[in-house]
């Protein structure tokens, strides 16, 4: 799993900032075997021809399904998890950050520190230790 953080205006569509995500990714991988490829979960908003192109041009796969056709499949096999369940829960553990749910930052270095200082809590949190300093 990788992870980008873009800043932009709030008036701006997610879809219209997929090439600067993809090109954030901090962690660069090899190319991986062909059977484990590099696979992109997103909504129906990037199901555009642009959008997909883009994908494709970054060597992803991309799984790109609307709500409709995602309750179909679960009827069929009620065991199958959605593929953006991910996305949704770091979300929400983002959004447990309450300094960043409304953004007071003018700078956007500040606001994006705030982010990375949240990513590690949240990565820290993720660690078996017998003492976890962060939650006592």
């Amino acid at each position: 799993m990788s992870l980008s953080i873009v800043v932009t205006g709030a008036d701006r569509h997610d879809v219209s900032q997929i090439d600067r995500v993809l090109d954030s990714i901090a962690v660069v991988r090899e190319a991986p075997p062909k059977r484990r490829s590099k696979h992109l979960c997103a909504d129906a908003g990037y199901w555009g021809k642009r959008a997909r192109e883009i994908i494709v041009s970054r060597g992803y796969i991309p799984h790109v399904r609307g709500r409709g056709e995602e309750a179909k499949a679960l009827k069929l096999d009620p065991r199958k998890k959605a593929r953006r369940w991910i996305v949704e829960a770091a979300h929400s553990w983002f959004n447990r950050f309450r300094k960043l749910l409304v953004r007071y930052e003018k700078l956007e270095r500040s606001f994006m520190a705030l982010h990375h200082l949240a990513a590690a809590i949240i990565a820290y949190r993720k660690i078996n230790a017998e003492v976890n300093i962060i939650y006592g």
